[in-house]
């Protein structure tokens, strides 16, 4: 499947991107640091020969669920289609455990792997996390380092958009040290 066309949308946490073929979300971006043009600057890389678009209604509304998590309403996005060619089938399962993960919760790299019935893939986890081109939908930011640290993130922002939208689900991560550290 083609991709049709990609956007740039405001969000709390600044400007996204989202490119989409007929029927799937071909990639969503968080914002980057330094601002819109970069955001789309990294969108045009990834999808060269698309061009930027009017999104049609079902996009808008996947636009409108992402705003609304992004604002700390409980969406899992669960139902979001995406288009996984070109997805390694161990990604592809990690992104299914990262999923069904309900916002406000957290796993581990750990506990991800252990789901998946390969309890020494943790680093393996974290790789297939580091290149999910479906952030939020694939909501890899609700997966921490072991002792509830934040672990890497590749996604705009880094690492500290990762604490920002945990922030944003509330969600609970103990009293003890750990992510805020």
């Amino acid at each position: 499947m083609p991709v049709h066309g990609f956007c740039l949308f405001d969000t709390p946490i600044g400007a996204c991107a989202i490119a989409w073929t007929a029927d799937a979300i071909a990639g969503v971006l968080l914002p980057e640091d330094a601002g819109e043009s970069r955001t789309r600057t990294r969108m045009q890389r990834q999808f060269a020969a698309v061009r930027e678009t009017a999104p049609p209604a079902w996009i808008h509304t996947v636009i409108s669920r992402i705003r609304q998590l992004l604002e700390g309403h409980r969406d899992t996005l669960s139902d979001v289609p995406l288009d996984m060619r070109g997805v390694p089938q161990f990604d592809q399962r990690v992104y299914a455990v990262a999923r069904a993960i309900p916002p406000g919760q957290t796993l581990s790299y750990g506990e991800v792997a252990a789901r998946l019935g390969e309890p020494g893939a943790a680093r393996a986890v974290g790789q297939a996390l580091g290149s999910n081109p479906f952030a939020p939908v694939v909501p890899c930011h609700r997966i921490l380092a072991a002792g509830k640290r934040s672990g890497g993130f590749s996604a705009g922002g880094g690492v500290a958009t990762k604490l920002r939208m945990l922030q944003i689900e509330k969600a609970e991560l103990g009293d003890g040290p750990g992510l805020f550290d």
